[in-house]
């Protein structure tokens, strides 16, 4: 995993365990790698793995079983939420972008259509 600087890499770990989430690679109920293993695979802290966890802990995203370990949250609801959260997230982040250019909602609007009808045409 690379790591953007710019960004609290405990953050940047929650955000990987969550495209893992929604993309089918950690189902509901799937148990999470030891926070040591997840440490020594993303190559970072210990506490840093912990702390992100633990948020995803407080969160409700992931269940902490005592002597079994970690594990993604059963509850479709909530994983439902977390999916819903992460769209808002990237679409105020690019609205906020196309906005410091100076497009009108409008023209974000046409420019969004106009993407999605390229990016269809490229795989039929």
């Amino acid at each position: 995993m690379q790591f953007d600087d710019k960004v609290p890499i405990y953050y940047q770990i929650k955000n990987h365990i969550y495209h893992e989430m929604m993309t089918g690679q950690l189902v509901a109920g799937a148990k999470l790698p030891a926070v040591r293993q997840l440490a020594v695979d993303l190559t970072v802290n210990v506490n840093t793995v912990q702390r992100a966890l633990g948020e995803m802990i407080q969160e409700g995203t992931i269940e902490s079983q005592r002597g079994k370990g970690n594990f993604v949250t059963t509850d479709t609801t909530r994983i439902a939420q977390l999916k819903e959260q992460l769209v808002v997230e990237q679409l105020e982040r690019v609205y906020q972008q196309l906005h410091a250019l100076n497009l009108s909602d409008d023209e974000i609007i046409a420019s969004l259509k106009q993407y999605i009808e390229q990016r269809g045409q490229q795989h039929d």
